[in-house]
Formats: structure tokens, sequence, C-alpha cells
């Protein structure tokens, strides 16, 4: 029931979903401090699969690299708004595959198939089942080929406790509520929809395996997390602006920032091949 209430909500939320990553300088920050981890682990050049990757934002930004991407999304909606921009961008020689399909099987691809894989902006943090996360990421390294960088992110569990405090606090007293604090789950009704948040501690040991080496773990907002007025109103002020987001790439990996921020990404290797 939940991949549907997901499906729904992110057939209804294309374009918002497009326009998010870069509606202003606080939205940028998960978009921009993702790219910067992309470009310090990306190989030269390669194919990508952007998995999850809704209607295309980092798609399009790879392509426009010169990488060579296949996009995988469940909601057809988002597919076909990619479609559109491909054509309208120019970028059908560089998008190479625009797929339906899920995350958590991933059986069109042949294993190690791609020279980097994404799943960012949460989609993992769609799956409400423990199991069905674990076999998304076991297909997430299986496509990968051996020393392929992985990046996932995710919906921090501290990060949306955080904003039901500073936007919705007549939420503390209700169910739901002690339901993420103790579980991360969220069954959807209240303006998102159904979701599981992570702790930092369950994303590092979800990707604890011999086969996978863990590079970094990133708050992509960090300390920024929810000052969304006093970073937008900083951005018109270049200098100081410019001090902040240094401070903020140099603070990003620490533990607290990781924790507290609204979403957490994580940089995996996939083993070499013995």
């Amino acid at each position: 029931m939940s991949d549907i209430l997901v499906k729904e909500y992110y057939a209804d939320n294309v374009r918002n979903e497009w326009r998010r990553l870069i509606k202003d300088a606080y939205h940028r920050l998960e978009f921009d401090t993702t790219l910067h981890f992309l470009d310090k682990y990306l190989p030269a050049r390669g194919l990508v699969l952007d998995a999850g990757g809704g209607p295309g934002r980092y798609t399009f930004e790879l392509a426009k690299k010169g990488y060579n991407v296949t996009l995988l999304d469940a909601t057809q909606a988002n597919l076909d708004f990619a479609r559109r921009m491909v054509m309208r961008r120019g970028l059908q020689s560089r998008v190479k595959q625009i797929m339906t399909g899920s995350i958590v099987d991933l059986t069109q691809f042949p294993e190690a198939s791609f020279d980097a894989v994404l799943c960012t902006g949460g989609p993992l943090s769609h799956l409400l089942d423990a199991n069905d996360r674990t076999r998304a990421i076991s297909e997430l390294i299986r496509v990968a080929k051996p020393g392929a960088p992985i990046f996932v992110s995710v919906i921090s569990r501290f990060g949306v406790i955080i904003e039901i405090l500073k936007y919705s606090a007549h939420e503390i007293e209700m169910p739901h509520f002690q339901q993420i604090l103790e579980t991360g789950d969220y069954l959807g009704g209240r303006g998102f929809t159904a979701c599981h948040f992570s702790l930092p501690e369950e994303l590092r040991q979800a990707f604890t395996r011999p086969d996978i080496e863990i590079l970094e773990m990133a708050g992509l907002e960090g300390i920024s997390t929810h000052h969304n007025r006093q970073l937008n109103q900083l951005e018109k002020d270049e200098k100081r602006y410019k001090i902040w987001m240094d401070t903020h790439l140099q603070t990003c990996t620490h533990p607290s920032a990781v924790g507290m921020s609204e979403h957490m990404l994580i940089v995996c290797r996939k083993s070499q091949a013995d």
C-alpha cells in the first residue's frame, strides 16, 4: 500500500520535485552538497545509474558534465517529464535510457553494469519495509562495477523531528510523532507520503558489508538545517555567504552535522573483484 501512496504523491508533485532542489539557496544545499561529493568521487567518465531519480535533476546535471546516464523511477509522470526535458535540452546522446522500475528490483540490469550508481533525494526512505531496504541496497551494489562509487541519500529522523518542532509543534502530542521517534516510520497523510526516516548509525550499518567500503557520510543541509530564512537572507551578502558555504563543506561530514541534517548522504565504493 505504501508504494501506491508514494507513486500517487510524486505523480501529483512532478514540477514541485523538479524545482525543489534549486528554488532557493537553502534548498540548493541538498543539491550542491551532493554535487560536491559526486565531483569528488565520480570517475572521469562512464555510465551512471540514477536510480529513483524522479524527474531527473541529477540525470541532467551529469549528462551536461559528459556522463552517460540511465534514469530509473517508479513514477510514470516523473519519467514523462524527464523525456520532455531530454528533448528540450538536446541531451538524447547522453541520457541513454529512461526506464520504469523499482530500486528493490533492478534485474533489468546485469551485474556490474554501471561505473557509478546514484540513489539520491530519498528513494530508499520511501521503502517502509526493512527487508525491501536491504534488497534495494543489495541491488544498487550488484549493478555497480567493481570499484564503482555508490551515492545514497536518505531523509533524517532527527531532521524531521526538528521540522515538526519548527513548523507543526501541535503534532508532538499525536501518535505518529512517537512512532517516528521510536521507529522512524511514517505512514503518510499529513502533508507528506509514506516514509522511513533514518538515524545515521542505521544508514551506516545498512552499508556495512564485506563488498563495500564506506568512504564518507555527510549532512546535506548540515549546520544550516532548518535555517531557511537565515540562509536565503545571507545569500544576498556574497562574501559572508561564501565563507558560510566553505564552513558548511568543512563541517558537513562531522557526525553531529550528519545526524541533525534534513538529508544524509553516504558515499561508498564497491570492492574490486578478487
